[in-house]
């Protein structure tokens, strides 16, 4: 049994889970879910109070430890954002794309669906210009105290970037003191990895045991079409872009695949975030990229999330009559890629977004009230790949730099 990797032990954990949660649904088992739900919570909080640390260090060693060059840092920003602006709308458009060719919204009945939970959540209005304004913290402690990983970067940015001015040594001081801290915050996150099996265990059992298997096959069609459209979207962009890169990806997957992991079975980016800076790190990359692409990448190439809002935001027109010409289609595309933009810490983003969508359009909200049976495990599948997709995007930032390591280690088992 010691033999068996960390990776090993997060996908027996998923299948035990799975079965624990059909075999123990919550309604019949409430002190069962009760349980499940305590320890798939305890091991999120622990995740979580790890993250801003962890990732405040990591950045400002990176950019201030590392020369005086600030003009890296804005090339730096300016490729990433064109990398995720490319990327994000070849995502959208194959979502639509699939979500015309398949129509899993025909046949679907929303005279029964209640519009109460799509309403509250369309209230909850997403604009370009907020989301800019959101960027930039108001209190660092604020930002922290709420996980705020977009304005966390803003900040250790514009600290990395004071810092490099300084001379002599309070700078050094500064820079010591950051770089006892990442390590530190790396081995924290190495005893939170070991409790991940029972974390991910029970969030597995919880989603299975809330909502159970049966629910898939109302809306099979349209889980369906999520993860063929997203098997399509890894084949046919991320695999060639990996290529086109020259990066190994039978190695890079080794090294990603336990985050892919966390990520699908609790359905959270901050879960899985940790450990994609140590294993990105482990892979060659530098620090400084790692720190400041893989978290700006969740708040601007949510690739997994903008595919599911262009099939979601049709489905809702299909499954309520509501013809829409392939210019209308356009329009709501041109929308949601604008209001999907750094939104990863407002809770349900997507569903947020797609309520919004659907109110401005037109189109039915009832549609929402019947995605939320089976929302968790599509939730899964698009929270996954916004992690693949970031971690590659920073392994093609670190070659499109030049900084991309010769001959990366092959992974070993943990």
């Amino acid at each position: 049994m010691k033999k068996l990797s960390s990776t090993q032990w997060i996908a027996i954990s998923m299948v035990v889970g799975i079965l624990l949660g059909w075999l123990f649904p919550a309604s019949g088992y409430p002190a069962l879910y009760v349980a499940a739900k305590a320890t798939s919570a305890v091991f999120l909080r622990m995740i979580k109070s790890l993250i801003v640390p962890l990732l405040f260090s990591t950045l400002v060693v990176g950019i201030a430890g590392h020369g005086d060059d600030m003009k890296k840092v804005g090339r730096l920003a300016f490729r990433a954002i064109l990398y995720f602006e490319i990327v994000t709308t070849i995502a959208l458009f194959l979502g639509l794309g699939a979500v015309n060719l398949v129509r899993p919204g025909d046949g679907i009945d929303l005279s029964t669906a209640s519009v109460d939970k799509a309403a509250e959540l369309a209230q909850n209005k997403v604009t370009f210009a907020g989301v800019i304004e959101h960027m930039v913290p108001q209190s660092f402690f604020e930002a922290a105290t709420h996980n705020e990983v977009l304005q966390i970067v803003f900040f250790a940015i514009l600290f990395s970037v004071g810092l490099s001015r300084v001379q002599g040594r309070p700078k050094q001081v500064m820079l010591d003191f950051m770089g006892s801290l990442s390590e530190v915050m790396f081995k924290f996150t190495g005893l939170v990895m070991a409790f991940a099996p029972f974390g991910i265990g029970a969030a597995i059992a919880v989603t299975v045991g809330t909502s159970g298997l049966v629910v898939l096959k109302s809306l099979g069609m349209l889980v369906l079409t999520l993860y063929g459209t997203l098997v399509v979207f890894i084949l046919a962009v991320l695999i060639p872009i990996a290529l086109l890169a020259r990066i190994p990806v039978r190695r890079f997957w080794s090294y990603i695949k336990e985050p892919w992991l966390i990520a699908f079975s609790t359905a959270s980016s901050e879960a899985a975030l940790p450990r994609a800076m140590e294993q990105l790190e482990k892979f060659g990359l530098p620090k400084r990229i790692i720190a400041f692409v893989l978290p700006t990448g969740y708040s601007f190439n949510l690739d997994g999330s903008t595919l599911y809002l262009a099939i979601a935001s049709v489905f809702a027109a299909q499954a309520g009559r509501v013809p829409m010409t392939f210019g209308q289609q356009l329009l709501m595309m041109l929308t949601l890629m604008l209001t999907s933009k750094g939104v990863a810490a407002v809770p349900r983003a997507s569903l947020v977004i797609l309520s919004g969508a659907l109110t401005m359009f037109g189109l039915p909200l009832e549609a929402v009230a019947v995605i939320l049976g089976v929302d968790a495990v599509m939730d899964m599948a698009r929270t996954s790949i916004n992690l693949v997709g970031n971690c590659l995007a920073t392994a093609v930032m670190a070659r499109w730099e030049g900084e991309f390591p010769d001959n990366p280690p092959a992974e070993t088992a943990a």
